[in-house]
């Protein structure tokens, strides 16, 4: 799904309403704009009934170069992990 489809689905599910698909994109990224500034924030962010996002540290690590095999390093970052809830995973 990309945006424009979530976008047009938002705007579909409020039928009746006067919502148009540019307010409806402009909600949307303010909600994931916030989601994200609550996950640098406090390293978490829970849904009920969706899921838990969580800051997870990726330790240090050697890898290969697919193209030549030559070993290399890999630094220890951070990425974003999601968990979800048990009513969305039972839903699936």
């Amino acid at each position: 799904m990309t945006k424009d489809d979530l976008v047009s689905a938002v705007v579909k599910s409020c039928k009746g309403d006067d919502l148009s698909k540019r307010l409806a994109g402009d909600v949307l990224s303010a909600t994931f704009d916030a989601i994200s500034k609550a996950i640098k924030k406090e390293k978490r962010f829970t849904y009920p009934g969706f899921g838990t996002f969580t800051v997870r540290n990726r330790k240090a690590r050697t890898g290969r170069n697919p193209q030549t095999g030559a070993t290399i390093k890999i630094k220890a970052s951070k990425t974003v992990g999601f968990k979800p809830a048990p009513t969305l995973k039972g839903s699936l």
